[in-house]
């Protein structure tokens, strides 16, 4: 019989709370960390017993072997660690000191996930010389001149986040308030991919024709509808690369870490660019350095764009 508080269904539990207050990306997370643990244990009903510090080290092993990445090991790590936290929370896992102390929780910053200036140059400016290619450039070029925008974050821009020449919104992961500037060289862009879609009351009016707006962001199906947009924007991102003849692997966050690096080598320093970002560390720099202006930020943001528009090899 299955134990009722193993910890596959303590993990099953928090899955399913996670998805009844429409947190469907993090629910997705937990559920590929719990399947992956529990194909290496060989069941689907995993006791709390078989979470000890031999088989955590035996599982980190196999995942390596499996060829992911130190940063996707931590983060099955992780949540395989706090779904044992919550049995012991609950009463139904016993304590043991320094469990997870022998595995991979941490992060990998040697993972190099920015372009080359030469080759960000190449991937916004270079003419991929195909409609659909065009249209993935843009979206790439919109995301690194709104301060390097997560693409989540510019999917599910509201045609009421724009205001005039700024974008006031808050980000999809932290909720972070957010405003941008709209650069001058964004316009044209913008207008070429806006959603003609005809708004809905209660509905989201979404700006660009990336996501439809037939559905509630709390419903389940819009997060799976995202989650094939991002899919295909990563594809047509990896068939641009290859058309422009780049050597350097691109994803969706490849223009977020570039927009960083760039402000980074042209002396920006590290609390504007956290702000620019929008990550939610920034709130304690914040209390020791003043929060920068939009004004300061546009300034950054455009020094970033005219580096790379203006980029030649050799210099």
């Amino acid at each position: 019989m299955r134990n009722k508080n193993g910890f596959s269904r303590c993990g099953e539990n928090y899955i399913v709370r996670l998805r009844q207050e429409g947190r469907y990306s993090t629910a997705h997370v937990y559920q590929n960390a719990l399947y992956s643990f529990s194909k290496f244990c060989g069941t689907s009903h995993v006791s709390f017993g078989q979470v000890s510090r031999g088989s955590l080290r035996r599982y980190g092993q196999y995942l390596y072997g499996c060829g992911l990445r130190l940063n996707t090991i931590s983060t099955y790590m992780r949540m395989l660690r706090s779904i044992y936290n919550r049995g012991v929370e609950a009463g139904i896992a016993p304590y043991v000191p320094r469990l997870f102390h022998d595995v991979y929780t941490g992060v990998d910053v040697r993972q190099k996930k920015a372009l080359p200036a030469v080759e960000l140059h190449k991937l916004l400016y270079e003419d991929p010389k195909s409609d659909r290619l065009r249209r993935t450039q843009a979206i790439a070029c919109l995301m690194f001149q709104f301060c390097g925008m997560s693409f989540a974050d510019l999917a599910h821009l509201e045609k009421s986040a724009l205001d005039q020449n700024v974008l006031r919104y808050n980000r999809i992961k932290t909720k972070t308030p957010m405003s941008v500037e709209v650069l001058d060289t964004a316009k044209e862009m913008i207008n070429r991919l806006r959603s003609r879609q005809d708004s809905r009351p209660d509905f989201p009016d979404y700006l660009f024709d990336i996501l439809s707006s037939d559905k509630k962001r709390t419903d389940e199906r819009a997060y799976r509808e995202y989650q094939s947009a991002l899919r295909q924007f990563n594809n047509c991102l990896k068939d641009l690369a290859r058309a422009l003849h780049l050597k350097s692997p691109v994803t969706s966050y490849t223009l977020r870490h570039s927009w960083a690096t760039t402000a980074k080598y042209r002396g920006v320093s590290i609390e504007m660019i956290s702000e620019s970002l929008g990550h939610k560390s920034i709130k304690t720099t914040q209390i020791y350095l003043k929060g920068f202006g939009l004004q300061e930020r546009t300034e950054v943001n455009k020094g970033n764009l005219s580096y790379i528009r203006n980029y030649r090899s050799g210099k």
